[in-house]
């Protein structure tokens, strides 16, 4: 082959035959560049505008931290109705010495958009502050209650408790002076009632009272009486001479009055 012959074989030959358009068929290399120039572009234009916000973040604040000269209107005229620097704007010079401050907005909210967060973020903190609040009332509330009942419980059992004891002491005590029959029928035990109301009439008025009522008023009742006829006091299980010795030996007449 002589020199002034082409070589179809070569690359001076083949690239300009390499079809670039989109869709069509490259060679791997040629992608390669081609993706290289690419991001090589958007990096130049990316540094750009980095460079340019640089730039100007670098003018406006040289532009803050020099004071302003004779050259810029606004203060000229200022020098000319009288104005020395640092001096305070207004006719006494009291007012304002330092220009008011530059605030840059960055974001892409419109006026007012910073208030309503605010207002939003306050609003939300309100709200959850008052379900705390009622949270918090009712968990107190409940535990009042709670509360509440379990003493209610303690002390009804403490008077069930009391009234049987008041019951068996006041039989004994009848039957020691001869009594047969309680003053009602709820002054006994119940044992010694049932065994009773076998010899005796039943006393339909008095089961009338017996159930209207309730343990604690018949605590009471049976307690007088012990105070009254035998002298005793079921808390302080003493049996006294008489009216004026239990009055001033014993405490009271309730489980109270022990306590203290």
């Amino acid at each position: 082959m002589s020199e002034d012959e082409d070589d179809y074989m070569s690359d001076a030959f083949l690239n300009p035959l390499v079809d670039v358009r989109p869709g069509m068929p490259m060679v791997k290399r040629l992608k390669k560049t081609l993706r290289r120039e690419t991001l090589h572009k958007e990096k130049n234009i990316l540094n750009q505008q980095k460079s340019y916000k640089e730039q100007e973040q670098n003018r406006r604040d040289a532009a803050l931290q020099s004071s302003l000269s004779s050259e810029n209107k606004g203060f000229a005229l200022l020098q000319k109705m009288g104005y020395t620097v640092g001096q305070g704007l207004g006719k006494e010079g009291t007012g304002r010495v330092e220009p008011l401050p530059l605030n840059i907005k960055t974001d892409r909210g419109g006026i007012g958009m910073e208030e309503l967060k605010k207002r939003k973020a306050e609003e939300n903190l309100n709200n959850y502050r008052k379900r705390l609040q009622v949270k918090q009332y009712k968990e107190k509330k409940s535990l009042e209650d709670f509360r509440e009942r379990k003493r209610t419980e303690r002390e009804k059992h403490e008077t069930e408790g009391d009234l049987r004891k008041s019951q068996w002491a006041c039989e004994q005590l009848d039957r020691q002076k001869g009594i047969i029959v309680p003053r009602d029928s709820w002054y006994w035990p119940e044992e010694v009632k049932n065994q009773e109301a076998e010899h005796d009439e039943p006393n339909t008025e008095g089961s009338k009272d017996n159930k209207e009522l309730t343990s604690l008023l018949k605590l009471q009742f049976i307690t007088s009486y012990l105070r009254s006829v035998h002298f005793y006091c079921i808390w302080c299980g003493t049996a006294y001479r008489d009216e004026e010795d239990i009055n001033t030996s014993c405490p009271g007449g309730t489980a109270s009055n022990h306590n203290e």
